[in-house]
């Protein structure tokens, strides 16, 4: 008797899947799309400074944790930049006896073009530089060694040639 009964069950189950079947795809179909429409969030990789020799101009960090090809197959690399408080001798106190605040770093997304050394900024603080144009260091140690030593480790990662 339960054999008959489950065998009743079958066309019964294959009609009810075959009028599903386009609302669930379509269901399904819209879903993908919608999906697609959220924003993305970017995964952040570890953050790992590695600070370049401070000048009189200030102290800079670059990050090797954020080293990326772009699509025109230069170096893309977020730097930090923090400049001297007045009167700071780059120690931290301006000789009273208290220290100033520190003046807070600027984030600096950084196009590079390890063969010609040339470098632009193409966001500062997150805010994005549209047609940032190509410059060369001119004698600024601190986008200098922040030339140098990125670029000498996307070498090694493969991350540009």
């Amino acid at each position: 008797m339960a054999q008959h009964w489950i065998a009743g069950l079958k066309p019964m189950a294959k009609a009810l899947a075959t009028r599903l079947a386009f609302p669930l795809a379509g269901l399904l179909a819209g879903l993908v799309v919608w999906l697609g429409c959220l924003p993305t969030v970017a995964l952040a990789g570890p953050v790992n400074w590695q600070e370049v020799p401070s000048t009189a101009e200030g102290r800079q960090w670059w990050d090797s944790g954020s080293l990326r090809a772009t699509k025109t197959g230069n170096l893309s690399v977020l730097s930090r930049f923090q400049p001297p408080n007045p009167g700071d001798s780059m120690s931290g106190t301006t000789g009273e006896s208290e220290p100033k605040p520190k003046r807070m770093a600027d984030l600096y997304v950084m196009d590079i073009d390890c063969d010609q050394q040339l470098f632009r900024d193409t966001s500062i603080n997150g805010i994005p530089q549209f047609k940032a144009e190509w410059l060369p260091a001119a004698g600024d140690n601190l986008i200098s060694a922040v030339i140098e030593g990125s670029c000498t480790a996307a070498r090694e990662l493969g991350v540009v040639s």
